[in-house]
């Protein structure tokens, strides 16, 4: 293996291959170069989203109707020399599925954004709904301890009645008591 490349090296450090230096793990790595644009994806949801709600809206409906009719129109009144998409229209047909190919990924960009508004919405309203369960819990125990105490405090009432059934209880076991004349009398 005389031509083979990947040799080890020799304990003085030497080899026939060069190493990157080793990357320092204290500092930060160096940004590296990317193919792809960076972008702000919440700039470009809030973009999509914008868009997606032009293009539900009557205004976007009676535009896009106005522009097909005058192509059309224009196409066919025009002189011959001021025409620019002869009757099948085929270019209309392009810029039109232009359109279509860039709304629908931006609608549904924008739905899925909202998707995750609603999930998070409902997240919260269950969590929400847990604690306005467990506080109602709550105040049905103390409720149901008030009462129990309630049960074991003298009342207005059940004071009244005890007095009122002594002072039957006391005209019930009165005697006539004699009289001192009768006394005095023997």
């Amino acid at each position: 293996m005389a031509g083979d490349e990947r040799t080890k090296a020799s304990p003085s450090g030497a080899s026939g291959l060069t190493r990157p230096p080793r990357a320092r793990i204290d500092q930060p790595k160096a940004p590296r170069r990317r193919l792809l644009p960076e972008y702000d994806p919440e700039a470009f949801g809030r973009f999509s989203e914008r868009i997606a709600r032009f293009l539900g809206t009557g205004r976007f409906i009676v535009w896009m109707t106005l522009t097909i009719i005058v192509w059309v129109l224009w196409n066919i009144f025009a002189p011959d020399n001021l025409r620019f998409d002869q009757y099948p229209f085929i270019f209309l047909t392009l810029a039109l599925s232009l359109q279509a190919s860039y709304a629908a990924p931006l609608i549904l960009l924008a739905q899925n954004r909202q998707d995750d508004r609603d999930r998070v919405t409902h997240e919260q309203d269950r969590k929400q709904n847990e604690r306005s369960i467990a506080d109602t819990e709550y105040l049905t125990r103390e409720i149901a301890a008030l009462r129990m105490g309630l049960g074991e405090v003298a009342t207005r009432d059940w004071i009244r009645s005890e007095l009122q059934d002594l002072v039957k209880d006391m005209e019930d076991r009165r005697t006539p008591i004699p009289a001192e004349s009768d006394e005095g009398d023997r």
